[in-house]
């Protein structure tokens, strides 16, 4: 029995008029990544995530449960294919292993079907964007089906966007099943394994320094989501950050 919630301040996309992006990157990092100089439309949008439907006999779905975070799944830092990087050389108390995991956010014929799904934000209150969605199955009936269940349960999310940082931003994600935020390739949430709703907030000016932001620069923004187990998805984004771009 697995419910999710799910809340974001400071992640969303879409203000009425569209914002141009800054003036780009601050360079290479130390870890091999480079900031992003100007890439993408400059038109504001709505997120749009990778859902990949998996078989509810998965070995790292429907088998694990749990009532706390589990964080270390991944490493610190979001690999150079801009995917998660598993962090054990085997199987932990929430995940089978690297070679399971490695199918989570990469296409697998006959492990995983992908499909593309908006994510549109609408301005709430001024200034403040939101997604709710208190039945989040954006797949029912599609991919390998329902198997037996009344909804698809068994999928993956993966969202790739960008942002310029204009300082004050903060990011709140609540909820439960796995649930990883990367800012500028930088674990900013770590929320992996099976649990009930928790909470857990970005304050992007107090981590400006190890997310290694400045103001007026334009960063990734990288989401790695699983619903693995019954009964229950709610996906609420909610964020101050008034322009998205999808790479």
């Amino acid at each position: 029995m697995t419910r999710w919630m799910f809340v974001l301040v400071g992640l969303c996309a879409c203000g009425s008029t569209p914002k141009p992006n800054a003036d780009g990157g601050n360079g290479a990092q130390a870890d091999g990544h480079a900031a992003v100089a100007d890439g993408g439309s400059n038109t504001c949008g709505s997120l749009v995530a990778t859902i990949r439907d998996f078989h509810q006999s998965h070995p790292d779905f429907e088998t694990f449960s749990g009532n706390a975070a589990y964080p270390g799944i991944v490493e610190a830092l979001l690999g150079n294919d801009d995917k998660p990087v598993y962090a054990h050389a085997g199987g932990t108390a929430q995940t089978t292993g690297p070679a399971e995991f490695a199918q989570w956010y990469n296409d697998v014929p006959n492990v995983n079907q992908p499909f593309s799904v908006p994510i549109p934000l609408s301005e709430e209150s001024p200034g403040v964007f939101v997604y709710d969605n208190d039945a989040f199955f954006p797949i029912d009936g599609q991919g390998f089906g329902n198997e037996g269940n009344n909804h698809n349960f068994h999928f993956t999310t993966e969202i790739h966007t960008q942002f310029t940082y204009k300082g004050g931003e903060s990011f709140t994600f609540t909820g439960d099943d796995d649930l990883w935020l990367f800012v500028n390739h930088h674990l900013a949430i770590d929320l992996g394994g099976l649990h009930q709703a928790l909470t857990q907030a970005v304050d992007f000016d107090a981590r400006a320094g190890e997310l290694e932001l400045q103001v007026g620069k334009t960063y990734p923004m990288d989401i790695f989501h699983a619903e693995r187990h019954t009964v229950e998805s709610h996906f609420r984004v909610e964020t101050t950050i008034d322009c998205f771009v999808v790479p």
